[in-house]
């Protein structure tokens, strides 16, 4: 699917009156979405749009201008709230950005970024502009996505319209027998999975996009989520579907079972994704009424590559490959993916393949399910040469009652240990025994020996994790040095700088 077949359907008259985006400040059918975005494209080319930024807050105003660039054929660049000021510096100038959209709030700081405010506005947002030289970008660049990555240093990753919407169309194919009528945008916007799966494929069929802002969805900043407001948002705007990062299912899971109570009967499908999931908290999460499957993608992708589905489920895995997907596995057990490429990194010469190598490991079964192990690189060799995947025994950890989130670690060391974040504040001994409980189901050579309370959260906002939830490993070993140890439980309190 292409730019243009997208709008076509987006301004079938048999859809016309159907809404199509609906906030609590607002609802738009498509007749009126239509509308506003062919008058905001019109706005953006009378300013000379040419790379646009949004510093939004999820909305119709995000998806209008969202659309709106697609229209115009202008590069769409959209920032997480979450970043730094300084990650916003940073990214606006390493991709030659010349115009930013945003609140009226923001100009101080986008004048020291050397932005002026426009004379005229969008609709309901200000408008920045500066003159910057062109930067140079792979040829078709319709939106440039920005990852928190590993480091801490924002990646751009530079996707066209027809590998972004082939993506949305596959995936509104493979969910049209659920008969998805409305959608609740749970993820900020700027990320790429809600974007795709929760904005263009139910657009695609026609369907309702709830995108109210994140603080009444529950999302304060990238990891404080609050599963009551998301559960009472869910009643009330009657969600057929919704996407939630695997701590936020946990989360919402673990609510309901203290309330007593079940996700509403109205949701049909509640895909998990961004990091490892695991078959304990899936079933933990339907037995609570949460009808959850995992799926698997990554950015340079343009997103979702494999889906578990009703009746094509396998709890477990991240389900089988997408119509517009081809997966397979090399032959050192690195997953390689083929079918919508990005275009390349931003500010890097591109290099063009057939297979794009992920950097996961797996394996695909014998009934066309992928089986994701862990990152290649985060692979620990310990110092008896058995090579194991953290995040294999990181799941079997927080899969625990008493334990939130886990990292493992122990290169070159006789076993591996553990950094615990654990649910409410329990006794060390009865951690013991959650690890105890983990081991039995580990070989030798896998189980965990020293372990250690966190110092924090692992978090974006603590600099241990990204927004996905995925450990940023150096931090976690850098904080808690002294794991391995001989006596480091008891020096919980150094500081290691």
């Amino acid at each position: 699917m292409n730019a243009s077949d997208f709008f076509t359907l987006l301004r079938e008259p048999v859809r016309a009156r159907t809404l199509a985006v609906q906030s609590s400040a607002e609802s738009l059918d498509y007749a009126t979405l239509v509308e506003r975005v062919d008058r905001q494209a019109g706005l953006l080319a009378a300013q000379r749009g040419a790379v646009v930024a949004s510093l939004m807050d999820n909305g119709p105003d995000w998806i209008v201008l969202d659309l709106a660039c697609l229209h115009a054929g202008m590069v769409h660049v959209p920032l997480p709230l979450f970043f730094t000021p300084g990650q916003w510096r940073d990214t606006l100038d390493a991709a030659g950005v010349n115009t930013v959209v945003g609140p009226a709030t923001l100009q101080p700081m986008l004048q020291a970024f050397g932005f002026e405010r426009a004379a005229q506005g969008l609709a309901q947002a200000a408008m920045f502009r500066r003159g910057v030289p062109a930067v140079s970008l792979p040829r078709g660049t319709a939106k440039i996505t920005f990852t928190s990555g590993s480091t801490g240093s924002p990646k751009g990753v530079c996707l066209g319209a027809g590998e972004m919407l082939a993506v949305a169309d596959s995936l509104a194919r493979a969910t049209r027998p659920l008969d998805i009528r409305r959608h609740v945008t749970a993820l900020p916007l700027p990320v790429l999975l809600e974007n795709i799966a929760g904005v263009y494929a139910p657009l695609i069929e026609g369907a309702t996009v709830c995108a109210n802002a994140l603080k009444d969805v529950g999302l304060q900043g990238s990891s404080r989520f609050d599963p009551a407001v998301f559960h009472r948002v869910l009643v009330a705007s009657g969600a057929q579907s919704v996407i939630v990062l695997p701590q936020m299912l946990r989360a919402y899971t673990g609510w309901l079972a203290a309330a007593a109570i079940t996700a509403p009967e109205t949701l049909r499908f509640v895909a998990v994704g961004g990091a490892a999931v695991g078959t304990h908290l899936l079933e933990s999460a339907r037995a609570r009424g949460v009808p959850a499957y995992e799926g698997y993608g990554l950015s340079e992708a343009c997103s979702v590559q494999t889906l578990n589905l009703p009746g094509a489920d396998c709890p477990g895995s991240a389900g089988r490959p997408l119509p517009h997907a081809r997966v397979r596995v090399a032959t050192d057990g690195e997953i390689e993916v083929a079918g919508t490429h990005a275009l390349g990194y931003l500010g890097q010469p591109a290099t063009p393949a057939a297979w794009l190598p992920t950097g996961d490991l797996g394996s695909m079964d014998e009934d066309g399910f992928l089986h994701i192990r862990g990152r290649k690189k985060n692979v620990v060799i310990t110092g008896y040469g058995r090579n194991v995947s953290p995040e294999w025994v990181e799941l079997r950890l927080a899969n625990q009652r008493l334990i939130a989130q886990a990292v493992v670690l122990g290169e070159g060391q006789a076993e591996l240990g553990a950094v615990i974040w654990p649910l409410g504040d329990p006794e060390d001994s009865d951690i013991q025994a959650c690890i105890d409980d983990a081991n039995t189901g580990l070989p030798d050579y896998a189980r965990i020996g020293p372990w250690m309370r966190a110092r924090a959260e692992f978090s974006s906002t603590s600099g241990l994790a990204t927004v996905n939830g995925r450990p940023r490993r150096e931090a976690v070993a850098k904080l808690h040095f002294d794991l391995f140890f001989k006596d480091f439980r008891s020096t919980a309190d150094v500081d290691p700088s």
